[in-house]
């Protein structure tokens, strides 16, 4: 399988999944804002989410712009993600229509840590199949988010049960956390293709 079709399946899937979270948004009966404030809740649940999904998108994009072999292992690793990703809308809708309460929340933070340790296992297996010396190797051996994101999730699912707002913070700082891409895969990736910066 050439590159080009896993990214773009994976595009196409990450599309759908954002679809499915925005068809979840129910229309108002009322044409005035009161009418809107019930749906408070799902909407920030949506709005979390759809961040998150752009996250995921940029950061699949940036790591398989680095690599340039796949294998079958890699197809499945990106399965695997994809499968946790899926599960994201039934984990919002979960949270918003719950009012963000423990459960509901702490089952959120659960898919993404499981979310966010397959698009790591994803990544060491690129570069597996890349070698030690790839672009994608050398941009992410000092990423250190890597390593402090998964304990936040953690403490944001412990603390969901007990501190609901603590909880839904440590969610927002992993989310500005990643705001800014890994630039040395960017930069990396065009001084290995000759292209200016």
């Amino acid at each position: 399988m050439k590159k080009i079709r896993l990214e773009t399946f994976t595009d196409g899937v990450i599309a759908i999944i954002i679809t499915i979270m925005v068809l979840e948004l129910k229309i108002p009966h009322g044409s005035d804002f009161a009418a809107l404030l019930p749906l408070k809740h799902t909407f920030y649940s949506y709005l979390l989410s759809f961040f998150f999904l752009s996250l995921y998108w940029i950061a699949h994009h940036h790591m398989f712009q680095a690599v340039d072999k796949i294998n079958g292992q890699v197809i499945w690793a990106n399965l695997n993600l994809l499968f946790w990703l899926s599960l994201i809308p039934f984990a919002t809708g979960f949270m918003g229509e719950n009012d963000f309460a423990s459960i509901p929340l702490a089952f959120y933070g659960s898919i993404m840590f499981m979310t966010g340790l397959s698009f790591y296992i994803l990544e060491r297996i690129l570069i597996s199949a890349n070698g030690d010396q790839s672009i994608l190797a050398k941009a992410v051996a000092k990423d250190i988010r890597s390593i402090l994101c998964p304990a936040l999730w953690l403490v944001g699912i412990g603390l969901s049960l007990y501190v609901g707002a603590a909880a839904v913070a440590i969610y927002i700082l992993i989310a500005i956390m990643w705001v800014i891409p890994n630039r040395r895969i960017e930069v990396m990736t065009l001084e290995n293709r000759g292209s200016p910066k």
